[in-house]
């Protein structure tokens, strides 16, 4: 990687990211395309306190760490947090990952089903496989956006979804970093671009369409190496047009830097080139 040019749309790992691609002697372009916005109403999660107790859950998921621990500040706040912790005990409880995990576990939480590695939407359905979701309301912790493949996995099972928000994704309220990003690919300063969620690429093409360059974005970035955390993120990329040259697996920020690292070795760009290469 040294004196390559890399890209990092990365927001809330982006120092850490940057700092694994330099310590390999890249020169790291950041442009964060996420803002972490929150998106929880206390009033709404009294009227699903209410609900729940009236009309009781089958199964829980928490899909994140951030997520969880805004819920229960936010039922702290209200003084509902006795009542929640009783609703979780009388219900299914699983977890996508870690994260969530030891924030429940801080609260003493019975955790009954986890997901495996990598953690993602396939692993967490696997997991409750054996959980009988028929006629069964499930609360689903969301995370940025609406995780549609969970949701139609839980509805085609049928199980009707009760989605909670703590957080959303939107754009960061300065785009500049964005926008010299689109720049400095049109001027070929760029040798690869990292995307770390499907959000970014259709933010980074949000941006682009507001200056009317969204064929140019798409011809420059695929120009490029374009590495990408995982299947969701690769697939947002294909959608959008774009070559995914290389996926982490498992998907995460070190086997991502791996697979960059292995791609400049001598031919072995030209031999991946055309799939997804699987570390």
């Amino acid at each position: 990687m040294k004196d390559k040019s890399i890209a990092v749309l990365e927001s809330r790992f982006g120092e850490h990211l940057a700092a694994l691609l330099e310590k390999q002697g890249a020169s790291v372009f950041r442009a964060p395309a996420l803002a972490e916005e929150p998106d929880l109403d206390p009033e709404a999660i009294r009227r699903l306190i209410a609900d729940w107790a009236a009309h009781p859950v089958g199964l829980a998921i928490f899909q994140t760490g951030v997520g969880t621990r805004a819920l229960f500040e936010a039922v702290d706040r209200l003084d509902l947090a006795g009542q929640l912790l009783t609703l979780l005990a009388d219900c299914v409880v699983a977890v996508r990952g870690p994260k969530p995990t030891a924030v429940l576990r801080g609260r003493a939480v019975r955790i009954d089903i986890s997901a495996e590695e990598p953690y993602t939407t396939v692993e967490v359905l696997a997991a409750i496989r054996k959980v009988n979701l028929s006629g069964e309301r499930v609360l689903v912790q969301r995370y940025g956006e609406t995780n549609l493949g969970l949701e139609e996995g839980l509805e085609a099972r049928g199980a009707k979804v009760i989605e909670v928000p703590t957080y959303r994704w939107a754009l960061p309220h300065d785009i500049d970093p964005l926008l010299r990003l689109l720049d400095a690919l049109e001027r070929r300063e760029i040798d690869a671009a990292v995307f770390t969620s499907a959000s970014q690429v259709r933010n980074l093409f949000a941006v682009a369409e507001r200056i009317a360059g969204v064929d140019q974005l798409r011809r420059n970035l695929n120009s490029v190496l374009i590495a990408s955390i995982g299947p969701v993120c690769s697939d947002a990329l294909e959608t959008a047009g774009i070559h995914v040259t290389l996926e982490a697996s498992p998907p995460k920020l070190g086997p991502l830097v791996a697979a960059l690292e292995k791609a400049w070795q001598p031919g072995a760009r030209d031999e991946g080139r055309g799939t997804r290469e699987k570390q």
